[in-house]
């Protein structure tokens, strides 16, 4: 006991605790910036952040285009409904995954009822990390509304464009509309300085989380009838057709994926997207188109299916299986012809 005690008192009088910049130095951490040095490390790691650059790099990923310049591949997410999407939310998602989303897309009308201040700063961020900001179908409401009065979509589309909307989606999946008067509306929207995307599906009924039952009663359309009505809309100048989910994968007991053969061979691949906000689903679109499928997605499956783009994860059936060719944009021309008569070396 007492060399106990003896060696006690020895290691209170010669042992003193080391200081807290002597911890970090022994560890490894770095002592607390002073607010200066925080300051331009702040904006640093801003500067380094829009760069674009990734640290890894140097690891092989599937090559996808430019978002400035993409056309295909193009990745459309759904804001508010489900779920809030709030200005710093937004701000922060594309902050982290922005170059993998080119356009957001408002669902059941939200954006009507969201504050004028509150709204726009949505859509200026949106733009502010590149992306269109889309309104989702609500215009099935308007029209349904106001019988289809003129003066009133006149109105409903210059707000739109005033308050900054780039794509107005026309869908008509609770509505009887003659093609004509839809064709008509494509031009009339495009009048107005927005993007007109027409909504086309074979669900009669689709586009308001109805049951499988109820989907069933209300009956399916032939392929032929959205595939005739698709190019119709590109003629009339639609900029793309949104192919609805709902009667094609979404709320069916077995997929028609007869239907996505059929329309992936009749229209341009980059005129069309797919709903597809369910992992299976994009995950069958891009097994089947390929990484430069065009998709509609939820806001919070960015990080899934942007891994599933570069290849560099997936589930059984596409781990390490969705492959690109770097050399595709210079060795194809427009129709996806390749390119045979000039040489080699041009490229």
């Amino acid at each position: 006991m007492l060399v106990r005690g003896a060696l006690s008192q020895t290691l209170r009088h010669n042992i003193r605790p080391l200081s807290l910049r002597s911890v970090r130095a022994l560890h490894g951490t770095p002592s607390r910036p002073s607010p200066s040095s925080s300051s331009s490390a702040s904006v640093s790691a801003s500067s380094s952040s829009s760069s674009g650059s990734h640290p890894f790099s140097f690891l092989p990923a599937n090559a996808l285009e430019p978002k400035a310049t993409r056309t295909k591949g193009l990745t459309e997410i759904r804001g508010p409904y489900y779920a809030p999407v709030t200005k710093t939310y937004l701000d922060e998602l594309l902050k982290d995954w922005g170059e993998y989303v080119d356009g957001i897309k408002f669902a059941g009308g939200a954006f009507s009822l969201m504050p004028e201040d509150r709204l726009r700063a949505l859509i200026d961020t949106a733009h502010s990390h590149g992306c269109y900001v889309s309104t989702g179908g609500f215009i099935e409401r308007v029209l349904s509304t106001s019988g289809g009065n003129k003066s009133v979509i006149s109105k409903y589309l210059t707000t739109c464009k005033n308050m900054g909307f780039d794509v107005l989606e026309i869908s008509s999946g609770f509505l009887s509309i003659p093609t004509d008067d839809w064709a008509s509306l494509i031009e009339f929207t495009a009048a107005h300085g927005l993007k007109p995307k027409p909504e086309v599906g074979i669900q009669w009924g689709a586009g308001g989380d109805a049951t499988v039952e109820e989907l069933e009663s209300a009956g399916t359309r032939d392929p032929k009838w959205l595939i005739d009505r698709a190019k119709a809309f590109l003629d009339a100048g639609a900029y793309m057709i949104m192919i609805e989910s709902e009667g094609i994968t979404e709320n069916v007991k077995n997929w028609r994926t007869d239907v996505i053969s059929a329309v992936t061979s009749s229209l341009p691949n980059d005129k069309i997207m797919f709903e597809a906000a369910e992992p299976d689903v994009f995950a069958y679109h891009i097994q089947n188109q390929g990484a430069r499928a065009n998709l509609f997605i939820d806001h919070s499956q960015v990080v899934q299916l942007a891994c599933l783009r570069r290849g560099i994860w997936g589930t059984g059936s596409t781990f390490a299986r969705v492959v690109t060719f770097e050399g595709a944009g210079e060795h194809f021309r427009k129709g996806g012809r390749a390119v045979h008569a000039e040489p080699s070396e041009k490229y």
